[in-house]
């Protein structure tokens, strides 16, 4: 009964957003897969029916990805723990702050002007922390990319405010690691909970042993879990939003 319940909220709120979104993710074009991942997809979908049916239903998986260094990273500062329709908004007005873009330029920005791009206080110090870490070399661009998936999570991770599941989202779309998976994460949980018809959405450590049977592509699970969800709430995603940041201040 549950789950019977929970797919038909999920209905009634696709309802009222679908259009709106399908409207919006008109005007956005995302590459398909490259040909490794295909393979991998058809591979992963021959082993599980549930993860088969997405693309047929809710159309071709969109590559999302994100810059690799310290953007990718802010992005995900900015989208822990809210919507992703809250997070596209204020990503929007962090990324046309001049100088956000960069460590330095951010360190320069004041509380008042990440407050009032819409950044909480705690984020606003997780960003100036991920900031310093970059501009003093604990945290480098290549370094992290050399680095394998646990070794990677435990240096992000060890900034204030960047958590497994932050590092797990960058390493999927920023570094395209290909087993990473963010079982934190409440939209992948309550996908799986409606693809799986669970009773109720799975807790971190359930999540990460449902994906246990996706190895070794549960990134490429997670990419469906998000597509499916999407669909079938008519939520866009953050990534959604094509946004170019604002140039560094003159000098």
């Amino acid at each position: 009964m549950g789950a019977a319940n929970g797919r038909r909220k999920v209905a009634r709120g696709a309802s009222v957003a679908l259009g709106a979104a399908r409207a919006h993710n008109a005007r956005v074009t995302f590459p398909h897969p490259p040909p490794e991942a295909r393979a991998a997809l058809a591979q992963l979908c021959a082993r599980d029916p549930d993860l088969a049916g997405i693309e047929p239903a809710a159309g071709p998986l969109p590559w999302r990805l994100r810059p690799a260094g310290f953007c990718g990273l802010l992005q995900a500062i900015v989208g822990q723990q809210i919507s992703n329709q809250a997070a596209a908004a204020i990503w929007r007005r962090v990324a046309a702050l001049p100088g956000a873009a960069s460590p330095e330029g951010l360190l320069a920005l004041s509380d008042e002007a990440l407050r009032a791009a819409g950044l909480s206080r705690p984020k606003i110090a997780h960003a100036r922390a991920l900031a310093a870490a970059f501009a003093e070399g604990r945290l480098a661009t290549e370094a992290l990319a050399a680095l394998d998936d646990e070794d990677a999570v435990a240096v992000i991770a060890s900034v204030r405010g960047l958590g497994r599941w932050t590092a797990e989202v960058y390493l999927l779309f920023a570094l395209g690691r290909a087993d990473v998976f963010p079982a934190a994460d409440l939209a992948l949980a309550a996908a799986a909970a409606h693809l799986k018809r669970l009773e109720a959405r799975p807790g971190p450590a359930a999540l990460r042993a449902l994906a246990e049977a996706w190895r070794p592509h549960r990134a490429l699970a997670a990419r469906l879990l998000w597509h499916h969800w999407r669909h079938v709430t008519g939520r866009a995603a953050m990534d959604d939003l094509v946004i170019t940041p604002a140039p560094e201040p003159a000098a």
